[in-house]
């Protein structure tokens, strides 16, 4: 276990910038108080003549200490210390590709999106980003059907109560009172409803529907989710928008005749 949290910390680094042997070097000097080339070069399974190279690098980048003593002595920041470092060296990054792309200027100017279109996409971290921006574009009406209970994160929360401060009427439905309850408590301004769609939860060989979200019954996102055998988990979402296009028009109807007739029969139409 101790072993694959080490090469996870290696990756995770990687991940973040540092090449392998400096990863290596740098994990290695966080279960030494402090240690030589040699010490480190054993514990990180590094050449004695990378090592130097690579605690220059973590030098310049803040994360290790040197005692130039004879051998010299090198220690790594705390942990704490060095996640910070990074997260702020990361942040930036990321603040400045922002600028960057938003910079690019387009090569055409095209008619906004035909409404018959629908477009999907795939991963976790998508189709989360893509309902975060679907929450904060909402101006009149948001509605958010969660079926996995995991998709109740601290950063949904946060835009459902934004979006309910800024006057947005904010309806969210949920199947089990454990979720409903959470939601009442992060989000006492947005009107709480049971669900009855005993289908979001899916079967054993169906995906279950991990949100269904629409923002002023023009634009919605469904996005569906699939555990293997091997507990890995995938997830998918398909995205629309316009009032007349054929996705949207079948949710609208579908939540004004089951979700919302109790709270507006009038809304029946889907109109």
């Amino acid at each position: 276990m101790a072993r694959d949290a080490e090469q996870d910390a290696i990756e995770l680094l990687q991940n973040l910038g540092l090449k392998e042997y400096e990863a290596r070097c740098f994990v290695a000097l966080t279960r030494l108080p402090f240690g030589t080339a040699k010490e480190i070069s054993d514990v990180a399974s590094v050449p004695r003549t990378r090592v130097y190279d690579a605690v220059r690098v973590l030098e310049s980048e803040g994360l290790v200490e040197i005692q130039h003593t004879n051998p010299q002595h090198f220690r790594a920041l705390s942990v704490g210390e060095a996640t910070d470092i990074l997260a702020d060296r990361y942040a930036t990054r990321i603040e400045d590709l922002d600028k960057a792309l938003h910079e690019v200027e387009p090569r055409d100017d095209r008619d906004e999106e035909p409404s018959q279109e629908v477009w999907s996409l795939s991963g976790r971290e998508a189709v989360a980003a893509r309902t975060h921006q679907l929450i904060e574009e909402a101006s009149t009406e948001l509605i958010l059907v969660v079926g996995a209970e995991s998709a109740l994160t601290e950063a949904l929360y946060k835009r459902l109560a934004t979006a309910a401060d800024h006057d947005v009427d904010v309806l969210v439905g949920a199947a089990s009172s454990t979720a409903r309850s959470r939601l009442c408590e992060r989000v006492p301004d947005a009107e709480i409803f049971e669900t009855e769609l005993d289908w979001l939860d899916g079967s054993a060989d169906e995906p279950s529907i991990g949100v269904l979200a629409m923002a002023d019954r023009n634009a919605l996102l469904v996005s569906s989710r699939t555990e293997y055998t091997d507990g890995e988990r995938t997830e998918s979402a398909v995205f629309g928008s316009g009032f007349t296009n054929g996705l949207v028009v079948i949710a609208r109807r579908l939540l004004s005749r089951g979700l919302l007739a109790e709270r507006d029969p009038a809304d029946r139409t889907g109109q």
